[in-house]
């Protein structure tokens, strides 16, 4: 047989395991929506309403629909009846059931308040898109809620999350924004997840004087948007400086691949300072590989990579292209070193790509074994049962941020004046939090590299890089 045909026969094999696979985790997301937290819940769960569900919800309506607890189901009801007492035993037995369930706790302290004064704040995630990304979020948050309202609140006064779903949509996220900006109760928001949502939505919370910190959004662009917009997770300019001095100096390796999806904001961001920090150090892109456009063939890209003799590859693509890329990684067969951004630190990659990734080096804002010093591993294990990533880390931060601000003066103006404070930081999940004049985190990342255990149950584990 010859090289071309024994290439093509593998793509084929390949691409036929990857859907396979793919459909399976399709098929395990549906039924029990998990990062790396196994759920003990081992009960049947009944079926829920199939109809649209609304964007917003701070107990009267359930967002994530798989997986609901007869419980939890009954716990809405009363809620939506205003049987507050009644919602709490509700919710209690729902988390006694399924312990690791972000939204029923979020709804359980909000039932306890009832109608009593609070302090909202309002969470978008991307539900309707990315359920997993959007649980590990509303963990933090519903973490940071749970031990502000158990120490009594803000000098007395609870802390109430309204969930919001934006489909991880610029044009939805543009909606929620001028309905947030609009709810003179709203005195903060936690969000969004990806910089193009970020980006579309922080004008409308910049020009109406309400605070938005994003846990997740790493664009450079984002630190432009102005004295309203912050975020808990450092920039793209700290990762890419990482993995390109990781990549220059640890591995000694100049002539990168780079993989990246141009219709993402996250990714030409993380793309152009990588490039940036790359060549001006010393090193060159021998090709970019754009997984937006329809032509994507990984085998000829590596065989491109070949003959252009380099000696790296480097994703920086967004989670939306993560199976393609993971065709990639499949087809190097672990021949050419790999780097990574953030996205690429999901279960998926563990699954998927599994041994295939064994090596591969991320950089990440955060990892639970990297800050002994804080109460937040050990805490967040014994609330969830597991461990937590580092979106639930930053997640957590930027409701602690908030807590902050509204503990010296609590309105929308005295949160924006608390966080611009230049002396202003506190420890969070992710130790020192301290924001730039930017909004920006002022922080390093962590960088981690998939190896064999037994943490995640795939059989592989983000760990340290030693």
């Amino acid at each position: 047989m010859s090289s071309k045909k024994e290439t093509t026969v593998l793509l084929l094999t390949l691409l036929i395991t990857i859907s396979a696979i793919a459909g399976g985790l399709w098929w395990f997301n549906k039924n029990k929506q998990e990062s790396f937290i196994v759920d003990s819940n081992k009960d049947i769960l009944v079926p829920v309403d199939e109809s649209p569900s609304p964007q917003i919800s701070a107990g009267n309506e359930i967002l994530i629909s798989e997986g609901v607890t007869p419980e939890k189901e009954a716990g809405r009801q009363a809620i939506s009846d205003g049987d507050y007492p009644q919602a709490v035993s509700f919710l209690e037995e729902s988390l006694s059931r399924k312990p690791n369930d972000p939204e029923a706790l979020i709804y359980l302290n909000n039932a306890r308040i009832g109608q009593n004064k609070a302090y909202s704040i309002a969470v978008p995630v991307p539900i309707g898109t990315e359920i997993t990304t959007s649980e590990e979020i509303l963990r933090g948050v519903a973490q940071a809620q749970n031990e502000i309202n158990q120490q009594g609140g803000i000098n007395g006064v609870p802390l109430k999350v309204l969930i919001v779903n934006d489909d991880n949509d610029p044009q939805t996220a543009k909606a929620i924004a001028q309905n947030l900006v609009k709810n003179k109760d709203i005195l903060a928001v936690v969000g969004h997840f990806s910089s193009g949502v970020t980006l579309a939505a922080a004008p409308i919370y910049q020009e109406n004087g309400l605070v938005a910190i994003s846990p997740s959004s790493t664009s450079v662009a984002i630190s432009k948007m102005g004295n309203n917009i912050f975020r808990t997770v450092p920039s793209d300019r700290f990762t890419s400086n990482a993995i390109a001095e990781y990549a220059l100096k640890k591995l000694n390796k100049n002539r990168a691949v780079v993989v990246y999806n141009s219709q993402s904001a996250y990714s030409n961001s993380l793309r152009d300072t990588f490039t940036t920090d790359l060549v001006s150090n010393g090193g060159e892109i021998a090709i970019e590989v754009d997984l937006s456009q329809g032509n994507y063939n990984p085998a000829e890209i590596l065989q491109k990579a070949q003959i252009e003799q380099a000696d790296i590859l480097v994703f920086l693509n967004d989670s939306t292209t993560l199976d393609k890329s993971y065709l990639m990684v499949q087809l190097n067969n672990n021949q050419l070193p790999m780097l990574a951004g953030d996205s690429f630190y999901k279960p998926q990659t563990l699954q998927i790509a599994g041994e295939k990734a064994v090596g591969l080096v991320l950089a990440v804002p955060w990892h639970i074994s990297s800050n002994t010093n804080s109460d937040f591993p050990e805490s967040s294990r014994r609330l969830w049962g597991g461990d937590v990533n580092w979106r639930t880390a930053m997640a957590y931060d930027a409701v602690q941020a908030i807590i902050a601000g509204l503990t010296g003066d609590p309105s929308r103006q005295g949160i924006q004046k608390t966080l611009s404070q230049s002396g202003f930081s506190f420890d969070g999940a992710s130790g020192k939090v301290k924001f730039l004049a930017s909004g920006d985190r002022n922080s390093p990342v962590q960088l981690v590299t998939v190896q064999p255990g037994k943490r995640s149950s795939y059989g592989y584990d983000f760990e340290i890089v030693k």
